[in-house]
């Protein structure tokens, strides 16, 4: 895994006029915490730490300041429900090699025979893995699966390490075709379009 830096600076302003200011200015507020130690309050550069949560809400990331070095883990990513812009970061502090629990998103892979679809049942799986082992997705392959196939855990082939407390028998992907209900016939005098059909006019006399 290639290792991802964050250049840290110590966070001395709060308030909500003070973030805003600082994500102005190209920052973003987090927060250290974890490992029985207190809570620690930095600014990091919003692009970089942007770039390393796209797509991996569990990214691992070593942050740099003049002194230290610090393995730490994205926990939470807090973004404006307006924008989508990251307003937060929320991370843990984390040793090498330890193990951790996190959900993983589910992705399928392959198309299935005939006319059958995937659909996923459960988006995330939540695993326990080495913290530098963190898959960022498990893979379902669903290549040539028939019609009618449920996918459990018990199908998944997870990565090395990766491990996971759901049963053996809950259901992840669901293959199947799509039934198509039928449109029920329209009533006598009345169009498809629900209006009234003209009764036939009568021969004039």
């Amino acid at each position: 895994m290639e290792k991802q830096i964050l250049e840290i600076t110590e966070r001395t302003e709060f308030g909500k006029g003070a973030s805003r200011r600082m994500r102005r200015e190209g920052g973003l507020p987090v927060v250290v915490y974890g490992h029985g130690e207190d809570p620690k309050h930095y600014v990091v550069n919003y692009h970089d730490a942007f770039l390393m949560v796209r797509g991996n809400a569990n990214a691992l990331v070593t942050l740099k300041s003049d002194a230290t070095e610090q393995l730490v883990m994205v926990k939470d990513v807090q973004r404006n429900p307006l924008t989508r812009s990251i307003e937060h970061m929320d991370l843990l502090r984390v040793k090498a090699g330890e193990k951790v629990a996190v959900e993983v998103p589910v992705v399928v892979e392959g198309e299935p025979a005939g006319d059958a679809i995937a659909t996923i049942e459960l988006m995330v799986l939540p695993v326990e893995v080495p913290v530098q082992e963190i898959p960022e997705a498990i893979v379902v392959d669903v290549e040539g699966v028939e019609d009618g196939t449920n996918i459990t855990i018990a199908d998944v082939k997870f990565p090395a390490d990766v491990t996971t407390d759901l049963p053996e028998d809950e259901v992840v992907v669901v293959v199947a075709v799509p039934q198509v209900e039928a449109l029920p016939e329209p009533e006598e005098g009345v169009t498809e379009e629900g209006g009234a059909t003209e009764a036939p006019a009568e021969d004039a006399e």
